[in-house]
């Protein structure tokens, strides 16, 4: 057995034919349906959540580092160019 730290118990709801195809592949492949859910997530958090999470960790940083909102910037430097704000 491994030493991984567990949550408490979560309670989730999926789709029928979810359940069902989990049910299917732990059955297949001899596992526990929550070795197969754990196995989904973080294939997910690797890939499409990872893309999230470096987004928030981006946004963290910008905000750590005094940084500006693109949408202001754009902003400021179409007034820019639209000559109503002096350089």
């Amino acid at each position: 057995m491994s030493n991984v730290e567990l949550s408490d118990p979560i309670a989730i709801r999926v789709p029928m034919d979810v359940l069902a195809n989990i049910e299917r592949v732990a059955g297949g492949i001899d596992r526990t349906r929550s070795w197969v859910m754990v196995r989904a997530l973080r294939l997910y958090l690797a890939s499409e959540g990872e893309e999230v999470l470096s987004l928030l960790r981006a946004r963290e940083q910008n905000a750590a580092d005094g940084g500006h909102d693109a949408d202001d910037v754009m902003k400021e430097l179409d007034a820019i160019v639209g000559g109503t704000k002096a350089a």
